[in-house]
């Protein structure tokens, strides 16, 4: 494998790892609902194989992203018309942190959220 093939694949396993961990899925739930064995998505997302084209649309679809998200392509959102809000500043610099940060940041949103839901 090229070395471009290569980083491509990590970056798409490691997408795949990183959707499914925002879903709270294991490996195992994931690749049952793939109808593949827990073994062969771990090595999806570790890059050691790639996955068949076929499988992409059933990704998108399990794991609620666009084919581009999968694909690393860049998203365009739509733009709002003036400045950005003080909560969109805070999600952007939230997503420039390191993925432990970014952890940590989402733990304590949602144990706030769980305590306003009480």
């Amino acid at each position: 494998m090229n070395p471009k093939d290569e980083q491509f694949f990590k970056a798409l396993g490691s997408r795949i790892a990183s959707a499914r961990k925002a879903h709270k899925f294991t490996q195992q739930q994931l690749a049952e609902q793939l109808g593949i064995a827990q073994q062969t998505l771990a090595h999806y997302e570790g890059a050691r194989l790639r996955p068949p084209v076929s499988m992409l649309p059933e990704l998108t679809r399990t794991l609620g992203l666009s084919s581009d998200e999968l694909l690393g392509q860049d998203v365009a959102r739509p733009k709002k018309r003036g400045r950005p809000s003080k909560l969109q500043k805070q999600l952007e610099a939230i997503s420039r942190l390191p993925k432990a940060r970014q952890r940590f940041v989402s733990e304590m949103l949602e144990t706030v959220l769980a305590q306003t839901q009480q």
